[in-house]
Parts: C-alpha cells; sequence; structure tokens
C-alpha cells in the first residue's frame, strides 16, 4: 500500500522520524533521545576511547541537524503542523549534543549516563529561556535548535555533575 509519497521522499521522512522511532507512543521525543543513550552505552560496554566516543556523537549531531533542516519544511507539509511530534531527529541531535566529550572513565559513568538522559529530556519538555524561543524560527532550525540548546544544557550539567560526584 502507498503512503502517498515516492522513494526518496520516504528515506527522508524515515531519516527526520529517527527511522520510525517518531511514530512511537507515547512520548516520541523521548523515544527519538533513546538512539544515542544506546550507542553510547555500546561505545562504553566495548570500551571504545573517549575520542572516538565524541566523535560518534558529534556525527550524530550533525548528521540528524542536518536531516531536520534539509527536511523540516517536507515534514511539517506533510504531517500538516509546525514542528510535528512524529520528527524526533532534533531529539536524537540534541542528546548526541548531551553526550559530547562525555566523561567515560568516570566511577558512576552510568549514573551520568542516566542523567545525561533525564537532564536533556527535562530541559527538551521544560524548555527554558532561550530555549523556547529558538521554536519561533521557520521550518528546519525552528525544529532542531531548541534541542541543541537543550542538548547543550545538559551538557554542561553532567560535565559539573561528572565533578561533583
Amino acid at each position: 500500500m502507498s503512503m502517498g509519497y515516492d522513494g526518496p521522499s520516504r528515506l527522508r521522512m524515515a531519516t527526520v522520524t529517527t527511522f520510525g522511532l517518531g511514530h512511537q507512543r507515547p512520548f516520541p521525543g523521548t523515544w527519538g533521545s533513546l538512539p544515542p543513550i544506546a550507542v553510547m552505552a555500546l561505545l562504553l560496554a566495548l570500551e571504545v576511547d573517549a575520542t572516538t566516543t565524541t566523535l560518534v556523537m558529534a556525527a550524530g549531531v550533525v548528521l540528524f541537524t542536518a536531516a531536520c533542516v534539509a527536511f523540516g519544511d517536507e515534514a511539517e507539509a506533510r504531517f500538516r503542523r509546525k514542528d510535528p511530534s512524529q520528527v524526533v531527529a532534533d531529539e536524537t541531535a540534541g542528546q548526541c549534543v548531551a553526550l559530547l566529550f562525555f566523561p567515560i572513565h568516570h566511577p558512576r559513568v552510568a549514573a551520568l549516563l542516566l542523567a545525561s538522559f533525564v537532564l536533556f529530556r527535562l530541559f527538551a519538555i521544560i524548555k527554558p529561556p532561550p530555549v523556547r524561543q529558538m521554536q519561533a524560527l521557520p521550518g528546519g532550525p525552528g525544529i532542531v535548535i531548541d534541542d541543541l540548546l537543550a542538548g547543550l544544557m545538559a551538557l554542561i550539567c553532567v560535565q559539573f555533575l561528572a565533578i561533583l560526584i
């Protein structure tokens, strides 16, 4: 059965929905935040070095941010609303930001990974200034910039938390 869009459009929508996670209910943004957590957990289990973990997260930031910017207008037209809940590539990119420079050798690394997830979701939901104001931007930038800033806030908090615990 055709979904009413062609192969390239299907690939673009798969990317902005983080390969369908944006269709999961409830809380699609939470589902979209999970892949970077899972990837980081895998990298930690494989004892990958800090430079590589940072490069992997940076690649996630670039890939999913680019998808939002490039395909955000199409997604808004497809789902017929601004910043549709199905588009979770912004949450994926924001969670990747929160995991940049992650303290992989910290004795409480699992607690810090959980804190990164919780803090990012908290900032993405509450949208403290200037996060909320970024949503007013049109199209793809308006979809993703608020989550990148929420990720930056979570990153800063996790770095301080790593010093404190």
